[in-house]
């Protein structure tokens, strides 16, 4: 059977959000890194051969089983990307996107496999790994990167016993010969990756291999010395990243965790640096968590592959304290059985901005097992045109200029091999209140991304009711000072004295059915758990409901979605929008929500 690719992002969805505007820069050449690479790649094979294993650390990774039976079927989903290809080898598939390819490099499916366990599935991670070997082991392919190479030895490693089993002493050798090239090159190569995530996962990959086979002992000092500084390079103070994307925290958790039982189990102390990195982040995944265990989205992040985030944090070993009213420039809001996480700071600029969305006073609501208000999440893995649009100020549940975004996109840098739009002229000034009433806990904050082009603050209130039934809202545009108002007046000038238009969006999760009643004042919410709950405002602004899509990573295409939208416009100096979102008073306070959805059923159907 032919291969057939069905790449998610092309014509599957119309309701595609606003994308902010972006400057591109000429492209840079990359080839003498590239080039680089493949020396060392190949520089790497003369050095000594592993013979076996000193210690193997207990496999961690987790893979899911519905994905290990798509591969065995020929089904493979790849960064958003189906190919069909029955009875076809993993490495003879046409990728349909570099991103298709490095996740296919990555060997991350091996995971799946192992879920599977059964002899078809130890059938074809023998005979891909080997296939692997034969063809690019030498040095050559799109998988000779540090990163990459990092995260292919973790699980080679993982599952030796898997990949191993029934070989005779040929395939051993084979296999231990690319272990040790693949150990090498990393040795070389690792400082020359991508600071952050990309980073740790090399030095974590080459922690694994040089505990794990013989002649690589030498390495195992570098790598820890060399993890712990990285530590303290990309974790702050207060157990943050730069790129305040939630997911890619807890994947440096993870591969953290990692390292440090793989040293422990090996009678070794990880270094300070790297225990205390890890005490620093465990209270702020907790602190992101929704009430259904996933994280918030934001950023480019998305909710975390299932269970991924409690066993990092029981693996942490790190003392379970109260979730914090703010982390990473979140807060949090949790009563009940509800959570609201609000992204409360700028977001970040610069180089670390490459997956940063304009996404300043957004915020998403989960009640018990089932989110209701989202982001629309990050259109990485559906192509260029998804990934911008993702990143918009209306892709968020948030309040937005028409036509603009709080903070733009402007330049394109070559960066890890790719071209990456960066995030600039955005907010600077974030005020923030937290306290807590007799009736309800209280957020209030306030960003200035729109004070330069209209001359407005925009002010979020947040109040959560003591029950988690009930969460109100007002939205304030001000504008501060005389030159605030002189920018105003010119926009509203510009519009014909029409006013400047704002769209509140609350964007919800497609598992939610939404209608507008009571004559169009009001909006009723049904979760899949049986809860119902209402949204209202004080009428000053149009209540609408509109379509939506919801990003999600793994997916073939986006799944269509609902929005909320108060519309409106700003003439005066001062508008003001109240709202409101609560449970319907015969909604009981505790449901018993015990089904589960398959996350791949309805791409797959």
């Amino acid at each position: 059977m032919a291969p057939v690719a069905k790449p998610g992002h092309k014509g599957e969805q119309d309701n595609k959000p606003e994308a902010a505007s972006v400057t591109t820069l000429p492209d840079k050449p990359a080839l003498p890194v590239r080039a680089l690479t493949r020396l060392h790649a190949r520089l790497a094979g003369f050095g000594r051969n592993a013979t076996g294993f000193v210690s193997q650390p207990e496999p961690r990774t987790i893979g899911q089983f519905a994905k290990g039976r798509q591969l065995i079927a020929g089904n493979f989903l790849f960064a958003g990307y189906l190919v069909e290809a029955k009875d076809t080898s993993i490495w003879d598939l046409p990728p349909p996107a570099a991103s298709f390819q490095e996740d296919v490099q990555g060997f991350v499916w091996l995971d799946d496999l192992a879920a599977v366990g059964d002899p078809a599935a130890r059938a074809l991670a023998q005979d891909w790994t080997a296939q692997w070997i034969k063809r690019y082991g030498g040095g050559t392919g799109p998988g000779w990167t540090p990163d990459l190479t990092g995260r292919r030895l973790i699980r080679w490693i993982n599952h030796a016993l898997v990949l191993l089993s029934g070989k005779g002493s040929e395939g051993a050798d084979a296999f231990f010969r690319s272990l040790a090239r693949q150990t090498h090159f990393l040795a070389r190569r690792w400082s020359h990756t991508t600071p952050g995530l990309p980073r740790i996962e090399a030095l974590t990959g080459l922690v694994y291999a040089g505990l794990s086979l013989t002649g690589m002992e030498k390495y195992v000092t570098t790598a820890m010395q060399s993890l712990a500084r990285e530590c303290e390079a990309l974790i702050d103070d207060e157990g943050g990243l730069v790129s305040r994307n939630p997911e890619e925290l807890l994947e440096v958790f993870t591969l953290l965790n990692w390292a440090s039982l793989a040293l422990t189990e090996a009678n070794k102390v990880p270094a300070p640096e790297h225990l205390g990195a890890i005490e620093r982040i465990a209270p702020v995944l907790r602190t992101l968590r929704h009430a259904d265990g996933a994280l918030a989205r934001f950023h480019g992040g998305g909710r975390g592959l299932e269970g991924r985030l409690d066993k990092a944090l029981a693996t942490s070993g790190v003392r379970a304290d109260k979730p914090r009213d703010m982390a990473m420039g979140y807060a949090r809001l949790s009563c009940g059985r509800t959570t609201v996480i609000l992204d409360a700071a700028a977001p970040p600029f610069g180089a670390g901005s490459h997956s940063a969305h304009a996404s300043t006073l957004g915020f998403e609501l989960t009640s018990g097992r089932r989110p209701l208000v989202v982001n629309c999440g990050s259109g990485a893995s559906f192509g260029e045109d998804w990934r911008r649009a993702g990143r918009a100020t209306p892709s968020h549940s948030t309040l937005g200029l028409d036509g603009y975004s709080s903070s733009r996109l402007s330049e394109a840098r070559r960066m890890g091999g790719r071209k990456r739009e960066l995030l600039s002229d955005g907010p600077t000034e974030i005020l923030r209140e937290s306290r807590s009433t007799e009736f309800a806990v209280r957020q209030q904050a306030s960003h200035d991304g729109y004070r330069k082009t209209h001359g407005l603050v925009h002010v979020r209130t947040l109040e959560l009711t003591h029950d988690g039934r009930g969460l109100a809202g007002e939205e304030l545009l001000l504008a501060l000072n005389d030159a605030d108002k002189a920018q105003h007046a010119r926009m509203v000038d510009a519009t014909s004295l029409q006013g400047v238009p704002f769209s509140i969006r609350f964007h919800l999760h497609p598992d939610v059915d939404a209608v507008q009643d009571m004559g169009g004042a009001a909006i009723s919410i049904a979760l899949k758990s049986g809860e119902i709950w209402v949204f209202r405002h004080d009428g000053s602004s149009n209540l609408a409901l509109d379509p939506s899509v919801y990003l999600e990573g793994g997916r073939l295409k986006p799944r269509a979605a609902q929005q909320i939208v108060l519309s409106g416009v700003s003439l005066e100096e001062t508008t003001r929008v109240r709202w409101s979102l609560a449970k319907a008073q015969e909604t009981p306070l505790s449901i018993r929500d015990l089904r589960r959805d398959d996350p791949l059923d309805d791409d797959l159907d």
